[in-house]
């Protein structure tokens, strides 16, 4: 996969959710490095819906690192998730015509990743944001945006309202 370098110097001149410059090279690193920085992530590379270059530049390395890491991770799937669903909405700018391959090429090597991750122990909102993740890989973005927003009291009332259970499969 072609990645943008984290030391290309592009990073600094990149918008996040914010709309404001955000250097994710640096918290990618820190990532890679094995620090937990998924809080400055979410905060600066998605924010209320807006997304934007910077988010989209850090999606193939995102990628990469879970093609190395190995284990499920819900905050990978769900970032990227977010970022993929927000890409169609208005006023998010467009995925640059010099990202594109690089981004689409993240987008069909998770399906391996999530599929393996799903071979593996998941709980139930793991297993939820993977379906949402495989579905806007494969181009169902509307499903794909269900399956990574809801979360577990909207699935018990959307079950509720349509099923008729049995007591084994209620709660």
């Amino acid at each position: 996969m072609i990645l943008l370098s984290l030391d290309d110097p592009r990073w600094k001149e990149f918008e996040g959710g914010y709309r404001l410059p955000y250097d994710a090279s640096i918290a990618l690193r820190a990532l890679r490095d094995g620090t937990d920085v998924w809080d400055e992530l979410w905060s600066e590379l998605y924010h209320q819906g807006d997304v934007g270059i910077a988010s989209y530049a850090a999606v193939p390395q995102l990628v990469a690192m879970a093609m190395k890491n190995g284990s499920p991770d819900l905050n990978f799937y769900a970032l990227i998730a977010a970022i993929e669903t927000e890409r169609h909405s208005r006023g998010n700018p467009a995925v640059p015509d010099w990202l594109m391959e690089s981004y689409q090429e993240a987008w069909c090597r998770v399906v391996p990743i999530a599929t393996s991750d799903l071979a593996r122990d998941c709980d139930e909102s793991l297993v939820r944001i993977i379906l949402g993740v495989l579905a806007l890989a494969k181009g169902a973005i509307k499903l794909g945006a269900l399956l990574s927003y809801a979360d577990a009291s909207e699935v018990d009332e959307w079950a509720e309202r349509r099923l008729d259970w049995s007591e084994q499969y209620r709660g």
